[in-house]
């Protein structure tokens, strides 16, 4: 470890200074970040289905691995981790949508990511940095996606509905040259999300 891992609070270059905050735990995932016009292109579709969540805009991404709650020391050395994985610039693009869930357990709408073998083997290289960083391995079969609400028990056949309206969904290319280190912070309004480190792909 080579410095105390701080809390950010703006999406400004990252730097290693001592943690203010003085947090016991801190909540944190991998990401690639979404273009404002992709995104924008996503919020437009982001109606239909009583009592969902929406996702802000500004908070969709695709997760490469979610890490959970972590102490500073363990946020630093996985800081550092992260920062080894390196790699190259690639093209990625949404494709189709689906659900988590099925019937009236259904939880979550999201954007299909397609698959592609640059962004599996950043997805693997992130979890190979959280296992030297000290944490458990993920047991969860990667499944890139961008996350666009979160439901309750919202009625099936508007699910299916608009499932099936916007199924054909296809963003334009971009080319993925960084991902991030994020936390995550709860209120009533949902999750806020910070970028705290940035690495990038060359």
């Amino acid at each position: 470890m080579q410095g105390a891992f701080k809390v950010r609070t703006s999406a400004c270059e990252p730097e290693r200074v001592r943690l203010y905050h003085n947090l016991p735990m801190i909540r944190l995932f991998a990401a690639l970040p979404i273009p404002p016009d992709i995104a924008e292109g996503l919020a437009g579709r982001q109606e239909g289905v009583p009592g969902a969540r929406w996702s802000l805009a500004e908070n969709l991404h695709v997760t490469l691995r979610f890490f959970g709650e972590l102490p500073e020391t363990t946020a630093a050395d996985l800081d550092e981790a992260l920062g080894a994985v390196g790699g190259a610039s690639f093209d990625i693009e949404l494709a189709g949508v689906g659900a988590f869930g099925e019937g009236p357990d259904v939880r979550s709408l999201w954007a299909g990511v397609t698959p592609s073998l640059a962004l599996t083997q950043l997805a693997k290289r992130c979890e190979t940095a959280a296992r030297r960083g000290g944490l458990k391995p993920e047991t969860r079969v990667f499944r890139p996606h961008v996350t666009l609400a979160y439901l309750k028990r919202a009625p099936a056949h508007r699910v299916a509905a608009w499932i099936a309206d916007h199924n054909l969904l296809r963003s334009p290319t971009w080319r993925a040259r960084w991902f991030g280190l994020y936390s995550s912070w709860r209120s009533d309004d949902g999750s806020r999300y910070e970028l705290e480190r940035s690495y990038p792909l060359v």
